[in-house]
């Protein structure tokens, strides 16, 4: 099969679709691919997202629970853990984790192996994009060796891409129907094929670029930009403490300038998969060229920094009352990295509360979106927010700015009250002392 055949089974959405991980970015790019037409087939190692997709059961936040049921029960979307299903599709995108290792180091061992699965069921004119975030070179340096081991010439035989995700969940404006999509691949026709996907399946724009090299890397600028930029806000907040000087009304008036200026703000410290993560990929592989990144790694101390910070105001503002924090009851609300979501992935909230247990502090937590979690050995229920919970602590933290918050509730009833995300804004009653990060 020729590159124009493949292309026109792709038009005419005669091709079957894989997505390998069905997380936050594959069941979400999944469910699209199948409302645009296509066929397709999930695949998961864990058998209860298999189970609970089959059923038309949505687990994820971004994903509209009747439009997974619907394709679910219209056949146009399946999941599976086999693998060798793989070779029924005439495309499959790679959505797997791509974690740091204990050292910061990247682990690639969920990409491998999903593209050694793969390989064994590799068909000439087939398409296989990578779309997990990982360092410049990852796509021609892991998985094209991988894929080429089955005999089959890339370019030739089968087509290969990077394309990164660009997933932002709780976003209430841009999903992954409508956000641009960025495409590289190894040769002009890879790109081609992977462009034409894409195309027939989002809304945005598909930008093509010269290689996956290019695609890995503009995903790593994207998420360092905000990573060194909510490092400067974290920084100024900091040092604005120190100065009496309050940060959110002095970034609110820099936002009257209608150029040079983006607002960033300060907060706990840094959370979900990308923005504390990605930056390490590239220092890591810089390593490779014998060069060091000292802004992204100054950048990173500075946002690992902000937990402790967290901890060290909520002693001093304790201390100030005589209490120790040893004993003392703390109330955190919000354990999500973000507000409005059930994602605690990379929470600062989670270390912050590491370390009040750690110090012997009576910690509590409240979370609307997630009503228990396993932490060290320890399930923690989320209570019921009332005035009788708020009027016990000795201190109250906003870790998660949640809109489902009662923050006039808050403000008039907790005794200490440390905001880390300036969710009091606007509330004219506050009863207790009250500070912001």
């Amino acid at each position: 099969m020729n590159t124009e055949e493949v292309l026109d089974r792709f038009n005419r959405k005669d091709a079957v679709i894989g997505v390998v991980g069905l997380g936050y970015v594959g069941l979400p790019l999944a469910v699209e691919k199948a409302k645009a037409g296509y066929r397709v087939i999930g695949f998961d190692i864990q058998q209860k997202r298999v189970d609970m997709v089959n059923r038309g059961i949505n687990y994820i936040g971004d994903v509209v629970d009747e439009e997974l049921a619907n394709l679910v029960e219209t056949g146009q979307l399946c999941a599976t853990a086999d693998y060798s299903d793989i070779a029924r599709v005439d495309a499959v995108s790679i959505c797997v984790p791509t974690p740091l290792d204990r050292y910061q180091q990247p682990d690639t061992s969920y990409v491998e192996e999903s593209t050694r699965q793969i390989a064994k069921r590799l068909h000439p004119g087939m398409l296989v994009v990578l779309e997990s975030t990982t360092y410049p070179g990852t796509t021609e340096e892991v998985v094209l060796p991988i894929l080429e081991e089955s005999g089959l010439k890339v370019g030739r035989d089968f087509y290969l891409a990077f394309s990164p995700e660009r997933v932002d969940p709780g976003n209430k404006v841009y999903k992954t129907k409508n956000t641009p999509k960025v495409v590289g691949g190894i040769t002009g026709d890879c790109t081609r094929m992977a462009a034409a996907l894409y195309r027939n399946v989002l809304e945005g724009e598909v930008f093509e670029v010269s290689g996956p090299a290019v695609a890995e890397m503009e995903k790593i600028l994207e998420n360092t930009f905000r990573n060194l930029n909510i490092a400067l806000a974290n920084e100024m907040s900091i040092l604005c403490n120190k100065m009496g000087i309050d940060y959110w009304e002095v970034v609110e008036a820099a936002k009257t300038k209608p150029y040079g200026f983006m607002a960033f703000y300060p907060g706990p410290g840094l959370g979900g998969h990308c923005i504390p993560i990605d930056p390490y990929y590239l220092t890591w592989k810089a390593r490779e060229y014998k060069y060091h990144t000292r802004l992204i790694e100054l950048a990173g101390e500075i946002n690992n920094y902000m937990p402790d910070f967290v901890v060290e105001r909520i002693m001093k503002m304790l201390s100030r009352h005589g209490k120790p924090l040893k004993g003392s009851k703390v109330l955190l609300l919000g354990v999500a990295y973000k507000r409005d979501i059930d994602d605690m992935r990379e929470s600062p909230a989670i270390e912050i509360l590491r370390q009040l247990v750690k110090q012997g502090a009576d910690v509590r937590v409240n979370d609307p979106h997630i009503p228990s979690f396993h932490l060290d050995g320890q399930i923690y229920e989320s209570e019921s927010l009332s005035a009788e919970l708020l009027e016990e602590a000795d201190i109250t933290v906003i870790t998660t700015d949640h809109s489902a918050y009662d923050y006039p509730l808050i403000g008039e009833k907790a005794r200490l009250i440390f905001d880390t995300r300036n969710g009091l804004k606007g509330v004219q009653k506050i009863r207790g002392d009250y500070e912001k990060i």
